[in-house]
């Protein structure tokens, strides 16, 4: 399998240098230049087995070449053994053909585990190949961080700096950052919003000087590694719920756009998806752009769901490049109209993405009353990004399609919103009892490129 980027400038590479390359060299995102198909019965004999071996058999066709069968299983075993979940990923059941995907059972809480621990353990047998080391950086609205330092701490080949927005993240999810001892771990708390943080992450990238110099690679949503992973929890939920002798329809809360474009992989693999439906915030660029309005930037507002405060959906030019026909020409020219502020949509771009994608925006009020309401009816306590999921889902719901609306991260990593919405402080899990307590290592530092290469490349090992 060979991988291309979104703008079509870049060479060609196999999975492995596209993994650790990261964004490619043109500023594009690399995709397969083949999306591969699985047939009917082969997708019915994913029904009742483990979730690991679902994930070697949706993955394998885009690594194979790689990895070795028996290495790339091996990865998947270790990625997911310290998973609080037999399943792995469970469905709970939330009302007449409304399910609850739940994918926060892995070490930090979040979504991000399903990709990030697997990840890592690719980046470690990669790198141990290569007799390599490099250095990640990576921006984070407040899950990916954690999930990154979580996968990759402590591993001798690997620095990780992470940048997250000052003030922006949630406490839970600033301790998980701050508080790892790891002498390879280091957390940059910017001064701006997280379309600050991605814009220097992808300005880094596009510093070749300092790309080559530091050995630059990342593991955000930008790394197609990361959505392939998620790829699989479509295939494994869809088959719990009758596919493929039935569609099912999804909804996402989404900020980056990764998540929802993984569901969007799964359909053109074959798996029978009716509506992919996105579920945002008042920051809600994604909406609107799927609402006719165009992909223009506006102002980045703080919410009770910050991991969706984003304006810039770096994941979305993946799905542009398959709407505009995969002409990477065009794709690079709407990019550079992004700069300046935003893009209207080809009426043919458009109804290519209405033939998969709806949307739907919440508000803070309706937020929190889906919290409380989810609670008192269905008896499960969500967190803020998976009850603007849940609303939008019960919205675009019907009696004829399953609809598994994905609950992205556990309720304590957002505890004053669920409290101040249900009345019910949601404790930690056992394992991480104690973070509160633990001492925070951070360094606040300037919305600066300079500032931050210079940091980066003075606090890399040598």
């Amino acid at each position: 399998m060979k991988y291309i980027s979104t703008r079509g400038q870049a060479p060609e590479l196999t999975f492995e240098e596209a993994m650790l390359t990261g964004l490619a060299r043109d500023g594009g995102l690399y995709l397969p230049a083949e999306i591969p198909v699985m047939s009917h019965d082969e997708i019915a004999a994913l029904a009742g087995l483990p979730y690991e071996e679902i994930a070697f058999r949706v993955m394998w066709p885009y690594v194979s070449g790689s990895f070795s069968e028996d290495e790339f299983k091996d990865i998947i075993a270790r990625a997911y053994e310290g998973f609080g979940h037999d399943a792995r990923a469970p469905l709970k059941q939330l009302n007449e053909n409304h399910f609850l995907l739940e994918l926060f059972h892995g070490p930090t809480l979040a979504f991000k585990d399903f990709a990030m621990q697997l990840i890592g353990h690719l980046f470690q047998v990669a790198l141990k190949r290569r007799n390599d080391r490099v250095t990640i950086v990576g921006a984070t609205s407040g899950d990916t961080g954690s999930a990154a330092i979580e996968a990759f701490r402590g591993l001798d080949a690997v620095d990780v700096f992470i940048l997250f927005p000052h003030g922006r993240v949630s406490e839970v999810q600033r301790r998980q950052m701050t508080t790892p001892a790891d002498s390879n771990v280091h957390a940059l708390a910017v001064d701006g919003d997280f379309d600050d943080c991605q814009a220097a992450l992808k300005d880094m990238f596009n510093d070749f000087d300092f790309r080559d110099g530091v050995k630059l690679a990342g593991v955000n949503s930008i790394n197609f590694a990361r959505v392939l992973a998620q790829i699989v929890y479509y295939f494994s939920a869809a088959v719990s719920v009758g596919a493929p002798h039935r569609k099912v329809s999804f909804t996402v809360p989404t900020g980056n756009f990764g998540d929802i474009f993984a569901g969007y992989l799964a359909k053109r693999m074959g798996l029978p998806i009716d509506r992919l439906v996105v579920a945002t915030n008042q920051n809600d660029i994604l909406h609107r752009c799927l609402s006719g309005e165009g992909y223009f930037k506006g102002d980045t507002i703080p919410s009770i769901s910050p991991s969706m405060d984003i304006q810039v959906s770096s994941n979305f030019e993946r799905a542009l490049y398959y709407a505009y026909g995969e002409d990477g020409s065009a794709v690079a020219q709407l990019m550079d109209e992004l700069k300046t502020g935003g893009f209207n949509v080809s009426q043919g771009a458009m109804e290519a993405l209405r033939e998969s994608f709806d949307s739907g925006r919440v508000s803070e009020d309706e937020t929190l009353e889906t919290i409380k309401q989810t609670l008192t009816h269905s008896a499960e306590l969500v967190c803020p990004h998976s009850a603007i999921g849940i609303k939008v889902g019960e919205e675009h719901r019907s009696a004829e399609v399953p609809m598994i609306t994905l609950a992205t991260a556990h309720p304590a990593k957002f505890p004053a919103a669920v409290e101040k919405a249900s009345g019910e402080h949601p404790p930690l899990p056992s394992r991480m009892s104690d973070l509160y307590e633990r001492p925070e290592r951070v360094t606040r530092i300037a919305n600066d490129l300079d500032a931050l290469e210079d940091h980066i490349k003075g606090h890399i090992a040598e």
